[in-house]
């Protein structure tokens, strides 16, 4: 939901994302390896049989350089989805990107991490205060009609299933790293 990674997140096939902008700046330079983090060892032939295919038009013939340039960006966010196990449902406009994810990037060139710990955390506090709130509200009627109740009872697993969502990753992330927890003993 909020926290959980989904590939409906995922920006890597936006223009705007860091895939095809990366793209962009290896056309310009003229230097593939600058797309090769985004995929594995043995995908970077293809890219560079089909990068330099592309260069080849970049000063002839515009009409088909911008059409290998496309199937290039095309093929290098395919390729890269394949990595992560996801599928590639083609190139995404820019600004199509989910806010918070252009918060993250901000971040990351910014280094700055603070101000977006800032933002996610108010956005979830104002999240969970309202789908609380509601569910509160509710808690003193709920059996009063089966109407009421299940007001009630939609509120609450929309209340807990919220808070599950945000806790799956972290409770995730605590199994994945065990050295990292902290041992209790009695």
């Amino acid at each position: 939901m909020l926290l959980l990674p989904q590939n409906s997140f995922a920006h890597c096939d936006s223009y705007d994302g860091p895939v095809i902008q990366d793209a962009f700046k290896a056309l310009e330079s003229d230097n593939v390896e600058l797309v090769y983090k985004w995929i594995s060892e043995d995908q970077e032939a293809e890219i560079t049989s089909l990068f330099n295919k592309t260069l080849k038009y970049k000063n002839r013939d515009k009409e088909v350089y911008q059409l290998l340039e496309k199937h290039f960006l095309e093929t290098l966010v395919r390729l890269h989805r394949e990595g992560e196990g996801a599928p590639y449902t083609g190139l995404k406009p820019a600004g199509s990107t989910k806010q918070i994810i252009g918060l993250t990037d901000t971040a990351i060139l910014e280094k700055d991490l603070p101000t977006l710990l800032n933002k996610l955390n108010k956005h979830i506090g104002k999240v969970i205060k309202e789908k609380y709130e509601k569910v509160a509200a509710l808690y003193d009627v709920r059996d009063e009609s089966p109407e009421k109740g299940r007001a009630y009872v939609a509120a609450y697993v929309d209340y807990t299933h919220t808070i599950e969502a945000i806790h799956a990753p972290l409770e995730h992330n605590e199994a994945s790293h065990p050295a990292q927890r902290t041992v209790h003993k009695h």
